[in-house]
């Protein structure tokens, strides 16, 4: 395991960090799937800003972490990579 993940999973151990860990890993998850989905489809942010409508700042804050998309700038940015947005609600692991 990296240092990274050993220092996460210590950290995990306080109840306050933990709740805020998870309660971030949606934001975390959206931010990976857009950067992954854009390097799949080949595409810069430049091109897919010109693709989607989407200022390139704005797609740069996303995959950063520095603000929350809607729903429509994700139909948005899916569309210029030729994909179709998917959100999913699955079962929470408790324990």
């Amino acid at each position: 395991m990296s240092d990274l993940k050993n220092y996460i999973e210590k950290q995990k151990q306080d109840a306050d960090f933990r709740k805020e860990y998870e309660e971030s890993q949606a934001e975390y998850q959206v931010m990976r799937a857009l950067v992954a989905s854009r390097l799949e489809s080949g595409m810069t942010q430049k091109e897919l800003a010109e693709k989607s409508g989407i200022r390139q700042s704005n797609i740069s804050r996303i995959e950063n972490g520095t603000c929350s998309p809607t729903i429509s700038t994700l139909q948005a940015l899916a569309k210029g990579m030729g994909r179709k947005l998917n959100i999913d609600f699955v079962q929470e692991n408790i324990g």
